[in-house]
């Protein structure tokens, strides 16, 4: 520990909801802390890399933080404007203000101090040292944007975006837009491409794995459900519920897994997609699906999918979603963490590691157990400082 070291009780990695949620239960108790934001703002996943016409699927009783309601006055499903303001509101109303353009590089627990000794890259270039007892990843589970190698892409002739770069479809009108991926992880793809379709692009997208589809309202309800019935029960009815309302859509390229939309989402960390209309235009023919990409001809702007039919497109968006990178900064981990960055001990176990090791936000089971993940933690350390 040298003498610039900053020191704390607690070092919490991310200002996202999971970050905040953290900060105010840490707040809530007394207990110091300093927050770490590789931005220049809070929850920069909505901030900078939503699209225009996001609204959160869940209701607003399923996505408020803790100890601090969503207001009365806001609609059931939240825009992303006003989610922004409750956020805002969240952080000044438990004066959290985190240290922004701290990009962590490394964190290890020292076992001669017993605490956790946290480098952060800064925009100077410089590097600056935080030293805690406890440390918390609240890193997300959309951490960095993911888009796959394809043959051939860095030819392309057209544009090329993440869907964390879109934010609407207007400047699309009357081009040939390829969306490559429909899972609800961030980003959904389903729901740029519904957008692109309602700003007169000629919509194309890459359905390769199956996928369940729902409703919002069934997506609520089955959360209400899971506090009274098992989770194959619930999954069952979800499953019922949304072949009676979208019926067989083999017929469009678009499987349904096996198994329940619940159980992937907590095994595998892939949500179901959250329909906003797209399945009507696919079904209309507004929306063409396409098998998986194969490759792009070098020097152009067709692509070949693995049916063996090539497509000319404008421009591509990857709706491929994120990958965690806390396993090239956190020293140690690697009992801890599986291979995708999430924790290896599963819900509800997940939130607590090892020497004052916590992790919020990552149970993959969506942002409605953020709370309890944070209050988990806080009432932890508390208990651990009060001995």
């Amino acid at each position: 520990m040298t003498t610039g070291d900053k020191q704390t009780v607690a070092i919490i990695v991310g200002a996202g909801p999971a970050g905040l949620s953290t900060a105010a239960s840490l707040h809530k108790l007394s207990i110091p802390y300093i927050i770490l934001e590789r931005e220049d703002c809070i929850a920069s996943l909505f901030n900078k890399k939503a699209y225009d016409r996001l609204h959160l699927h869940l209701a607003k009783q399923f996505t408020h933080l803790p100890h601090f309601p969503i207001p009365a006055t806001f609609p059931t499903y939240i825009s992303r404007s006003d989610f922004l303001k409750y956020l805002d509101q969240y952080a000044a109303h438990f004066n959290i203000t985190p240290e922004f353009r701290n990009n962590v590089k490394f964190a290890k627990y020292d076992e001669d101090m017993k605490k956790w000794k946290v480098e952060a890259a800064v925009e100077d270039g410089g590097v600056r040292c935080y030293v805690g007892r406890f440390l918390v990843v609240a890193t997300g589970e959309n951490c960095d944007a993911f888009v796959p190698e394809v043959d051939g892409l860095s030819e392309f002739e057209g544009e090329v975006i993440h869907s964390t770069e879109y934010k609407s479809g207007k400047e699309y009108e009357k081009k040939k837009v390829l969306v490559v991926g429909a899972g609800n992880s961030g980003n959904s793809g389903m729901e740029i491409a519904f957008d692109l379709a309602n700003h007169g692009a000629k919509t194309s997208i890459v359905v390769r794995s199956p996928v369940h589809i729902l409703s919002r309202w069934s997506t609520n309800f089955g959360l209400v459900l899971l506090k009274l019935m098992p989770l194959h029960l619930v999954d069952s009815l979800l499953v019922l519920v949304s072949k009676v309302t979208y019926g067989d859509l083999t017929m469009y390229g678009i499987q349904r897994p096996k198994e329940g939309p619940i159980l992937i989402k907590i095994r595998d960390a892939k949500y179901p997609v959250m329909d906003v209309g797209t399945v009507k235009k696919i079904k209309s023919g507004e929306i063409q699906v396409l098998p998986a990409l194969k490759s792009i001809k070098r020097g152009g702007n067709e692509i070949v999918f693995e049916n063996g039919k090539c497509h000319q497109f404008d421009a591509i968006v990857f709706a491929t979603g994120f990958k965690r990178s806390t396993h090239l900064w956190l020293q140690g981990g690697d009992s801890l963490l599986n291979k995708d960055g999430y924790p290896k001990q599963m819900y509800p176990h997940h939130w607590e590691g090892e020497n004052g090791l916590y992790f919020v936000g990552l149970a993959r089971r969506g942002m409605h157990t953020l709370g309890s993940d944070a209050q988990n933690t806080a009432d932890h350390i508390f208990n651990l400082i009060s001995k």
